[in-house]
């Protein structure tokens, strides 16, 4: 079935908003629990989405995505970690780091679960519909997400977890390609490299979320499809 434009909107819009919120509460959380209170100051460990939406990533680029290519992501406000409050920053910045990506994992679960739920009750009502869609595209968000956060690129969730274990010297050269990070991910993109590198890890995550949502794989090829 070939969605209209604003179903391909209301489809994506909860999921998109919840997978990139929330992976922000996650590093505000993991760093408050570290002695970092500092996103207390600002509420950045509210789950209120106002708190994190950042006009440009979480709004602009994911709304032009969707009617460009039928297919969104995109970004909250960092939360901004202040290593001097954390009781052993080069123990705890790994964790805060995983926060992110793990969150979009157990997101991930419960759309499929949510998914398992519609299958198991046979809900074929047009709301039935509506769920099935937006569950996908829930599964699909948060596993993209997590796999491409845990990407070893400054300033990507992934290098902060191996930053700390590099030595100090090689550290410091390490932080130094942050700004340049952004223009590695499109050139990787643009030479058809991301895609390689991150396809079959998604698609093993992918495998196991769609036995776990009951579905075949044919429902989630044909929402793919329908994006086209």
């Amino acid at each position: 079935m070939q969605l209209s434009t604003l179903q391909l909107v209301s489809v994506w819009i909860l999921p998109v908003l919840f997978a990139i919120t929330l992976h922000e509460v996650a590093h505000a959380r993991a760093a408050f629990y570290f002695g970092d209170n500092s996103s207390t100051l600002v509420e950045r460990l509210s789950l209120n989405p106002f708190k994190h939406i950042e006009l440009l990533g979480t709004i602009l680029i994911p709304l032009i995505m969707i009617l460009v290519i039928g297919f969104a992501i995109g970004w909250a406000k960092p939360v901004l970690i202040d290593v001097r409050r954390l009781r052993n920053p080069e123990k705890n910045l790994p964790w805060i780091a995983l926060a992110g990506p793990m969150s979009n994992f157990v997101m991930a679960i419960i759309w499929a679960l949510l998914l398992r739920l519609i299958f198991e009750f046979q809900i074929n009502s047009f709301v039935g519909t509506f769920l099935v869609y937006m569950s996908i595209a829930g599964v699909l968000i948060n596993s993209i997400l997590m796999v491409f956060n845990l990407l070893p690129i400054p300033p990507l969730d992934g290098s902060k977890v191996i930053m700390p274990l590099l030595p100090k010297s090689l550290a410091r050269i390490y932080v130094k390609l942050s700004p340049y990070g952004f223009y590695l991910i499109i050139a990787l993109m643009l030479l058809g490299l991301l895609g390689i590198i991150l396809n079959p890890l998604i698609n093993n995550i992918l495998t196991l979320l769609i036995k776990l949502s009951g579905f075949p794989p044919s429902v989630f090829t044909g929402f793919i499809q329908s994006l086209n």
